[in-house]
């Protein structure tokens, strides 16, 4: 089972932006399907992103379509969720999961193995 660590969540305004990164451990991160999820108090688990690591693609979530993106370090096996227009919605413990797999069409039900300790963000003015 890969160990996954998140970090750079925290606190921040209406409008603004948080990078968080999820640090994998063992193999390269081509080897994974890497699914980004959050959670808020008395809500569903939500999928936000996944990225295929066989074919690189990336999907997101309608509801964070075109403010959120990602990128990857390979060499620090780090993949990033950059997240951009965040809003009040937006707060949650948002949690890193992989799963040696493509992401496929169901990813946002979720499926992954692996899990990191969540990273709380909070958007509020």
């Amino acid at each position: 089972q890969v160990q996954l660590v998140e970090s750079g969540g925290g606190y921040v305004q209406p409008g603004g932006s948080l990078r968080l990164s999820c640090a994998v451990s063992q193999f390269p991160l081509d080897y994974y399907a890497i699914g980004w999820f959050r959670q808020a108090p008395g809500k569903e688990r939500e999928g936000v992103s996944c990225t295929s690591g066989s074919d690189g693609k990336t999907y997101f979530s309608d509801s964070v379509k075109g403010r959120f993106t990602i990128s990857k370090d390979n060499n620090k096996k780090t993949l990033y969720l950059q997240m951009n227009y965040l809003n009040p919605e937006d707060t949650a413990v948002y949690y890193c999961a992989a799963e040696v797999r493509p992401c496929g069409t169901s990813w946002q039900k979720g499926g992954f193995g692996s899990w990191g300790q969540g990273t709380q963000v909070t958007v509020s003015s």
